[in-house]
C-alpha cells in the first residue's frame, strides 16, 4: 500500500484514500479511475463536496482504518481501529499511540505552510502494516 499526500493505494488492488481538501471534483474523477476510493470532506472543500462524509471507517488487507480530515474530530471510541488517517495540517505525522498508528501523510501537491512535500509508503499484509516517510 502506498500513501502519497493524503492518498494511498495497494499494489494488489488499487485503493485511494483522500483525507480532505480535495479542492475540485475533477481530481476525484481522475483518482476513481485507479480503483476504489475513500474520501472525506476537508475544510477547504467547496459546496460541491457537501455530500462527502466527514469521517469514514474502512478495512484494507485485514487492517481497520478510521479517516477524518481534522485530527480534533477523531471519534472518542475507535474500537479495534488499527490506523487513524487525518489531514488538515498538511504536515507529515506518524506515531503509534495506544497501539494504533496515527498518520498524516502530509501534502504531496504544493508545499503548504513552508513544510516538506511528503508521502508515505505503507505495506499492509495479513492484518499488520509498515509505513515509511518519503520526502519528495
Amino acid at each position: 500500500m502506498v500513501f502519497y499526500g493524503q492518498k494511498f493505494w495497494t499494489y494488489y488492488s488499487p485503493v485511494t484514500a483522500f483525507a480532505g481538501d480535495v479542492d475540485r471534483p475533477e481530481l476525484l474523477d481522475t483518482i476513481r479511475s485507479l480503483g476504489a476510493l475513500y474520501v472525506v470532506r476537508g475544510n477547504n472543500d467547496g459546496y460541491w463536496a457537501q455530500n462527502l462524509r466527514r469521517s469514514l471507517n474502512f478495512t484494507v488487507g485485514n487492517v481497520k482504518f478510521f479517516m477524518v480530515h481534522d485530527r480534533k474530530d477523531v471519534a472518542w471510541e475507535l474500537g479495534d481501529t488499527q490506523v487513524v488517517i487525518f489531514g488538515h495540517s498538511h504536515q507529515y505525522f506518524a506515531k503509534e499511540i495506544d497501539g494504533r498508528l496515527w498518520l498524516n501523510p502530509g501534502s504531496c501537491g504544493r508545499s503548504r505552510f513552508g513544510g516538506d512535500v511528503t508521502m508515505a509508503v505503507m505495506t499492509v499484509e495479513n492484518g499488520s502494516w509498515q509505513v515509511e516517510k518519503i520526502v519528495l
